[in-house]
């Protein structure tokens, strides 16, 4: 039960860790002048799979997931993982 605990706390800590990258990445894209380092860090990469629907007449389900994912969020994972560890 410890180890299926202290597992999803790893994905949620992972999970928090990019989700905080990637809104400090759209900071550094509002403060950052147009140029070559601006591009760098909002450069991202996005994969994932795109909505699919599935219609039962009764109920509808529409599945999808897309991560987006550019070099603070990266960051961003590194940072709470150590902070993970550190606490665990």
């Amino acid at each position: 039960m410890l180890k299926n605990r202290s597992k999803l706390m790893f994905v949620l800590v992972i999970f928090v860790g990019a989700l905080v990258g990637a809104v400090l990445g759209e900071l550094v894209g509002l403060v950052l002048p147009d140029g070559v380092v601006k591009d760098f860090f909002l450069r991202s990469v996005s994969f994932g799979f795109s909505p699919t629907t599935i219609n039962l007449v009764l109920l509808t389900f529409t599945f999808g997931a897309t991560i987006k994912l550019n070099i603070i969020g990266v960051i961003g994972i590194v940072l709470a993982s150590y902070v993970f560890r550190w606490y665990m």
